[in-house]
């Protein structure tokens, strides 16, 4: 968005809070970005804020926007199907536009009588737009298959997803292991989880290009799945939260999978091994068993991606969004 001109007052990665206890821990900064946010709104003076994803922040801005009189378009339609359907009402008398990226959430926005334009998955574009360059593709090149390996962004999730990860490297020599870090997490904070896996290379900010050169990948929750999926390669989804958060989570949470790929497909196309589940002994097996099913979960894979629809989602919702303003 900056490189398209615009002017980023705050950075997303600056409110990125995972787990209940860590928003709560972090409660004070949460409301002071929230103050900022209406009070730079307000001096904008916009004809329509767009908010995009990121309920728990938005729908508070939602809220006070619509009492403002400010026209509210929502991109990327909050996830409410998953933990609180009461919020659909919420979210249907505080905006005048709701976008969707996912191919159910139509119908179940509909049931509750709240109208949503579906344009599509925009990784999608974002997948066939990339390039592999010839001096990334060097830097790995390895006469073993790459295994890739993607713990996440946030440095809680690294640290509690990437020891386990890395626990299987060893039982699995005849791949070439690869950590896809994140650009805003330094290869520093990756290198002291190694141990003796040090001959694990780290690439920061290259994940298309790495998941474009892999045969399989460990990958935590989140929408890495999807992206590891586009890209055809076989997946495990690993997922570890603080005990708490996670306590909290299973009684509110009302879906049957974590992972996009399940959840678009409605069946367990990718393995799901989540808090005590991510252990090296399953772990292991279930490497096992995602190389002898490879043909399935390609076929699977398959299937997902015509569901997702074709192309353009980001210019359907463009080109909807300014509509609405003429």
């Amino acid at each position: 968005m900056e490189k398209s001109g615009a002017h980023i007052v705050k950075h997303y990665r600056d409110l990125a809070f995972m787990g209940f206890i860590e928003v709560v821990q972090n409660l004070k900064t949460i409301l002071g970005n929230l103050k900022l946010c209406k009070k730079d709104i307000e001096a904008f003076n916009p004809d329509a804020i767009v908010l995009i994803d990121y309920p728990g922040f938005n729908l508070r801005i939602a809220k006070w926007a619509k009492k403002k009189g400010i026209k509210v378009i929502y991109y990327i339609a909050p996830q409410i199907w998953a933990w609180n359907t009461k919020r659909v009402h919420e979210i249907k008398g505080n905006t005048d536009m709701i976008i969707s990226i996912l191919p159910f959430e139509s119908d179940f926005y509909s049931k509750h009588g709240a109208h949503v334009d579906y344009v599509g998955h925009p990784l999608l574009d974002a997948i066939q737009q990339q390039k592999v360059s010839t001096e990334f593709k060097d830097s790995i090149q390895s006469d073993k298959e790459i295994f890739a390996l993607l713990p996440g962004s946030r440095n809680q999730e690294i640290k509690r997803i990437l020891p386990k990860m890395l626990s299987v490297v060893k039982d699995f020599p005849q791949f070439k292991f690869v950590i896809a870090g994140s650009p805003t997490t330094p290869i520093s904070y990756y290198q002291k989880f190694l141990g003796d896996n040090y001959n694990i290379k780290i690439v920061s900010n290259q994940t298309y290009p790495l998941l474009s050169m892999a045969k399989y990948a460990l990958v935590s929750s989140g929408t890495a799945t999807l992206e590891t999926a586009l890209h055809r390669v076989p997946q495990i989804v690993c997922y570890e939260g603080s005990p708490i958060s996670y306590a909290i989570a299973k009684r509110v949470v009302k879906v049957k999978y974590i992972s996009l790929v399940n959840l678009i497909l409605d069946k367990p196309a990718i393995t799901e091994l989540i808090q005590d589940d991510l252990n090296e002994i399953k772990l292991r097996s279930s490497i096992q068993e995602m190389i002898a099913n490879r043909k399935q979960v390609l076929s699977d894979y398959e299937e997902l991606i015509t569901t997702l629809g074709q192309e353009g989602a980001s210019e359907k919702a463009a080109q909807l969004i300014f509509s609405s303003l003429l």
